[in-house]
């Protein structure tokens, strides 16, 4: 994986922390985060016009998980802000990284989204074995349809981007 200027790793990694923190305690991201993301965007063009550039590829991923979180809001799977944010925090991501840091998401996704799972089964068990046996699966949204914050599992796999790039 090629390296990602190092000032910029650590100013994106701020602001998932402090945005996982309002995520994780009000379940809420503003629309502000999403447009610091479209302004520092901007001004990297201009700084660091050797890694971001306005071309069709660099909006391949923000508009496809513009498109994918769109579809998952409406089918209350994820939130709106979850979704605008992930979209223009992939305008930060130099092309050159995005399918990796694509890699890391989906696996800090399917893990924590696994592990929430697991634990919601083993609280809940008596009862959702009770709804699978009288066949009430629409009671069993009750336990596994509830959305989770989303931006504390991009800040773990932005850990995992930064661990690849410079710990060797």
């Amino acid at each position: 994986m090629k390296l990602m200027n190092p000032f910029v790793y650590s100013l994106v990694f701020i602001e998932l922390l402090l945005v996982s923190y309002g995520d994780f305690k009000w379940k809420k991201i503003s629309n502000y985060w999403s447009l610091l993301n479209i302004t520092l965007f901007i001004c990297l063009l201009f700084i660091l016009p050797a890694t971001y550039s306005i071309n069709l590829k660099t909006f391949i991923y923000p508009l496809g998980f513009l498109g994918v979180g769109f579809t998952l809001f409406i089918l209350n799977i994820m939130g709106g802000g979850d979704s605008k944010f992930l979209s223009t925090f992939y305008l930060l991501i130099p092309l050159s990284i995005q399918d990796s840091a694509t890699e890391f998401l989906l696996y800090s996704t399917a893990s924590i989204g696994g592990m929430l799972m697991i634990k919601n089964f083993i609280k809940n068990h008596k009862s959702i074995l009770l709804y699978i046996k009288l066949q009430d699966y629409k009671s069993l949204k009750n336990y596994f349809g509830s959305k989770f914050s989303f931006a504390p599992v991009i800040l773990i796999a932005w850990v995992i981007v930064g661990w690849s790039m410079y710990v060797k």
